[in-house]
């Protein structure tokens, strides 16, 4: 998520009311997370298990609960809390903008786009041309959608991020301040929900078709040409490479990446990352002529000792 301009490391301490390491004129375009990083952001880490991985990242100003050795060429910014300070610098570059009409003046629709009744559009929405949008859908703010897209009825694209940190008092949401892409000939069923990234895009490539009721998490990028069944659930930071087939109820976990080409067979929980071109069946995921003959074999083990 890049900022409107660029901001020296003083500005930023200084908005955030603490400590900074480094030249207080040392330039900022932006903040991300760790997985889309990049030269010129912010990134916050609070575990150190996780200290090095932030300071060995792309990023070149680390948000960090403890003074550490500064990396040559980063700088650091000294938070007692930089979960919450990552919200705040989210809240006050991306401020949530309410909307007084269905659809805003804002937002960009192509030519021969179609919206039927009661669809909400909101803030700075961009919708390119022949376009379909069924009733009762919601695009929320800075939504990006390409051409001869369709979208069925319910559908929900942008809430925020399933992202929490357990607290002593409850849990503390962190911030969505990224967006969505849909990319040109999408299609997406009825009742289902993608949300925004936390400051990047989740993205759904050329040609990518989904079925109703499909859930797909905050981060994750879809490839091209992909087709993915009823009441499957992707989860957040999810790597999904073109062709691949998902079909109904299957689950993952975050952070994976599923091959070009893979076969995902129905009620499968995709647990690690797997390889493309190979089919896939069963929880904990294996290839589905191993885990056919897996189930078999057990079946003819219990048949033998009832026998």
């Amino acid at each position: 998520m890049n900022f409107p301009r660029l901001h020296s490391l003083k500005e930023i301490a200084a908005f955030l009311n603490i400590e900074f390491i480094g030249s207080p004129d040392f330039q900022i375009k932006g903040l991300n997370e760790i997985h889309v990083v990049e030269e010129g952001d912010i990134v916050f880490v609070d575990h150190p298990k996780y200290y090095d991985k932030a300071l060995l990242s792309k990023a070149s100003v680390v948000l960090i609960n403890k003074k550490v050795d500064c990396p040559k060429g980063k700088a650091l910014l000294i938070s007692e809390d930089p979960f919450n300070d990552f919200n705040k610098l989210t809240k006050h570059f991306v401020p949530f903008l309410s909307s007084s009409t269905s659809i805003s003046t804002t937002s960009i629709i192509g030519l021969n786009t179609i919206i039927q009744p009661n669809v909400f559009i909101g803030n700075n929405v961009k919708i390119g041309d022949n376009c379909v949008i069924h009733s009762n859908v919601s695009i929320y703010d800075g939504s990006i959608i390409g051409n001869n897209v369709i979208i069925h009825a319910g559908s929900v694209l942008g809430a925020d991020a399933f992202y929490y940190k357990k607290r002593p008092e409850g849990y503390d949401k962190l911030i969505s301040g990224g967006g969505i892409l849909i990319e040109d000939n999408v299609d997406i069923g009825a009742l289902c929900t993608i949300d925004r990234g936390v400051t990047g895009l989740t993205t759904i490539k050329n040609g990518t078709k989904i079925d109703n009721q499909v859930q797909i998490g905050h981060d994750t990028v879809i490839g091209e040409r992909c087709l993915i069944a009823a009441q499957t659930g992707v989860a957040g930071c999810v790597i999904i490479e073109d062709e691949v087939t998902i079909w109904g109820q299957v689950g993952t976990n975050s952070g994976i990446t599923i091959g070009k080409g893979a076969i995902i067979l129905g009620q499968t929980g995709v647990t690690k990352s797997i390889a493309g071109n190979k089919t896939y069946f069963g929880t904990p995921i294996e290839e589905s002529r191993k885990k056919l003959k897996e189930i078999a074999e057990i079946k003819r083990l219990i048949k033998d000792k009832k026998e």
